[in-house]
């Protein structure tokens, strides 16, 4: 791969606010480690920062929002790749790449159809909070409790696996939570500030 679409991989990684190792970044890049402090450093070029965590179970955080246009593969794409010819030796890798383009990047009309019109109220509607920092009661479905009322404060939004989520806390759990827009049931913008 290219240096560009490295650290662009490098930072859809790391934005799910995990931890990782330069040497976890390594092989999932497959990159040297010096690579991965190339990286970083282009990024802080670029106003990207990236927190360093020192110590033996140290590496690197990305603490701050970015925004990075989601990839998409087309039906046509799978389709190509599905039916390339190649010798029987690269058949094999080439199925399971174009099974994991369907599993994690597959644009279709069934996953536009999935995203339910309430998706983008819901959406709307967190924004809204974040910005005039108001509370929100939603109804959400958890899959150890079913569905519960929860009063959150919301402060970001994000994009994780082609599904929106909003980073909240919640007064429930007394913690830092991630809500998935999926699993909300019903929202209410409250007049409450935090």
């Amino acid at each position: 791969m290219s240096k560009i679409s490295n650290v662009i991989l490098m930072l859809e990684y790391m934005q799910s606010g995990k931890k990782y190792s330069i040497k976890e970044l390594s092989e999932k890049l497959e990159v040297t480690p010096r690579m991965i402090r190339v990286y970083k450093n282009e990024l802080e070029k670029a106003g990207i920062y990236i927190d360093t965590i020192m110590g033996p179970y140290g590496g690197y955080v990305l603490n701050n929002s970015i925004r990075l246009p989601q990839r998409k593969f087309k039906e046509e794409d799978y389709k190509f790749l599905k039916n390339l010819k190649v010798d029987e030796k690269d058949k094999e890798r080439l199925l399971l790449i174009a099974d994991k383009v369907h599993g994690v990047y597959f644009e279709s009309k069934k996953e536009k159809d999935e995203l339910k019109k309430d998706t983008k109220k819901y959406f709307n509607t967190l924004t809204k909070a974040i910005k005039e920092r108001r509370k929100v009661k939603i109804n959400y479905y958890s899959y150890t409790r079913g569905n519960e009322e929860r009063i959150i404060h919301p402060f970001d939004m994000f994009l994780y696996n082609g599904n929106w989520g909003c980073a909240a806390y919640c007064e429930l759990k007394k913690d830092l939570r991630h809500f998935e827009l999926k699993r909300i049931n019903n929202i209410e913008l409250l007049d409450e500030k935090f």
